[in-house]
């Protein structure tokens, strides 16, 4: 039992960790956008600027298609020998 809660607590641990880390490397993502685009991409937001929500959201999308991709694990036909 009492190893079954530290496996649970070291998932856990590791899951915050992944948390924390996915929350700063997309605010990093978004700095870099918008230093790199001329438009003020928060100001835009704030006014209701549907076509600048779209684009960031698909900035995100792509940046989450990304990193699914290099933390899933391989198919399994990968594994034969």
């Amino acid at each position: 039992m009492a190893i079954l809660l530290v496996d649970y607590l070291k998932a856990f641990g590791w899951g915050l960790v992944g948390a924390i880390t996915m929350a700063i490397s997309l605010w990093i993502l978004l700095r870099v956008f918008t230093w790199l685009t001329p438009v003020d991409e928060w100001e835009e937001l704030k006014k209701g600027n549907l076509g600048i929500a779209i684009i960031m959201a698909a900035v995100i999308i792509g940046f989450a298609i990304v990193v699914a991709s290099m933390v899933a694990p391989p198919p399994i036909a990968s594994f034969t020998p």
